[in-house]
């Protein structure tokens, strides 16, 4: 009976491992950047301001292309005017109609006309300029979604590397559990023996609790940076994702002799901005010269619905010029202007910002590099001062407190170890996304 119970322990043991198993998914940082780039909202929304732009400028086009409106319009009166006029535009007046009685009382009188009418601008000075400053405002949303996908890309980046950080402290606190586990029994050992108080046992049992603790909450950030990778996904999965790479350090990168690119993707856009408040404002100015436009229509009428028994048309051009608009186009030019000048302001104040981002992160790489070196060196110096007491336990000659403190600072250590390459990663990763 209890083979039997056995058996079945250890098979509910080995569904439930197979369970997590497949809970569990491994991802490479190339997949997840493919499926952001490809799913991703806030990608998606810079591509939508993009087409919104593009729109607008398409809109520009009515600058040289003709407006065409067809209408057909159907009329009964027995106004005076309307009906001698509805008359001759049929070609259907006669010498009767000229009767002063007729004229002055007409008879209801129906009239249907369809009209072809044909707008064609020639010279609108302003029109030409607004046309340039929408490309520039449509090249400047096409340069910030390039951005935002760069910008996105960090994130990845820095999320990826959250992911490898909590399965490598999962890893260490595992072993350091296992480790605390072992000097446990070491210590029940030297309990049973006399060698140890019961207060030793406590502390001893205290730091396993600590450790299991630490344990459970680094399980729990494993999770939060996997459903947020997910969520830059736009994916939904009940699983977690597990990196096929563990975090390391790659000290590969000459950045002193690196400055911030005048055509990085952000700083362009930012130009082509200013770009298009300039053609605003040229465009304001623009508004003080006259403006040329063609007119035309062939008109169709009869005394039936859709008739064309009468037939004309009109050709024209018009030259208009506003001379005096009150204030109001003095005020408008003002205000291009000035929107122009805090255009021109504000890339400059970006670009100086950009720089002083730049020559920080330079020196905060630099600081994580040296505490790279640190910690790595602490945590060999603090592993092996742990084998060393360690050791001395085991043949009574160790106070477990030493112990307890030699295996918690090995464990503070590593950590910071592990916190200490992802500092020092994602600062790389800042610095070459300032770069280019």
């Amino acid at each position: 009976m209890r083979s039997k119970n056995s058996l079945l322990f250890s098979f509910f043991l080995l569904n439930l491992f197979v369970s997590n198993a497949q809970q569990e998914t491994l991802i490479s940082f190339e997949e997840v950047l493919s499926k952001v780039q490809e799913n991703n909202h806030a990608i998606k929304i810079s591509e939508q301001d993009f087409n919104v732009a593009r729109a607008d400028f398409n809109q520009t086009n009515s600058i040289f292309l003709p407006n065409i409106a067809v209408s057909h319009t159907a009329i009964s009166t027995t106004n005076p005017l309307m009906a001698f006029g509805s008359k001759l535009n049929q070609e259907i007046l006669t010498q009767a109609d000229f009767n002063p009685a007729l004229l002055n009382d007409p008879d209801n009188i129906k009239n249907f006309a369809t009209k072809i009418e044909v707008q064609q601008p020639i010279f609108n000075a302003d029109g030409i300029f607004m046309r340039k400053a929408a490309k520039a405002k449509m090249d400047a949303f096409e340069l910030q979604s390039d951005r935002t996908k760069d910008a996105m890309k960090l994130e990845v980046t820095k999320a990826y590397m959250q992911l490898q950080v909590a399965y490598k402290a999962v890893e260490v606190l595992e072993k350091a559990k296992q480790a605390a586990l072992e000097n446990k029994k070491i210590a029940e050992n030297s309990f049973n023996q006399g060698y140890l108080q019961k207060a030793d046992i406590l502390s001893v049992e205290v730091h396993v609790t600590e450790v299991e603790n630490q344990l459970l909450t680094t399980k729990s950030n494993v999770k939060n940076a996997s459903d947020y990778l997910l969520f830059l996904m736009n994916e939904k999965n009940d699983g977690t994702l597990k990196p096929s790479t563990q975090l390391k350090a790659e000290v590969n990168f000459d950045v002193y002799n690196q400055q911030v690119s005048e055509n990085r993707a952000d700083i362009e856009a930012m130009k082509n901005s200013t770009e298009a408040y300039n053609n605003m404002y040229k465009a304001s100015k623009m508004t003080y010269l006259p403006k040329l436009n063609a007119f035309g229509s062939y008109e169709l009428y009869d005394d039936t619905l859709f008739g064309t028994n009468a037939k004309g048309y009109l050709v024209g051009a018009q030259l208009s010029w506003n001379v005096f608009e009150g204030y109001k186009r003095i005020g408008k030019t003002q205000k291009s202007r000035a929107e122009l000048d805090k255009a021109e302001i504000s890339l400059e104040q970006y670009k100086n910002q950009s720089q002083l981002d730049f020559s920080k992160a330079k020196r905060k790489l630099k600081d994580a590099e040296n505490s790279l070196n640190l910690t790595s060196l602490a945590v060999e110096q603090s592993n092996e001062a742990l084998r060393i007491r360690t050791n001395r336990f085991k043949e009574g000659l160790e106070k477990t407190s030493d112990l307890l403190i030699a295996e918690t600072t090995y464990l503070q250590k590593q950590l910071e170890y592990v916190q200490t390459v992802f500092n020092y990663n994602f600062t790389k990763a800042y610095v070459e996304f300032l770069i280019k």
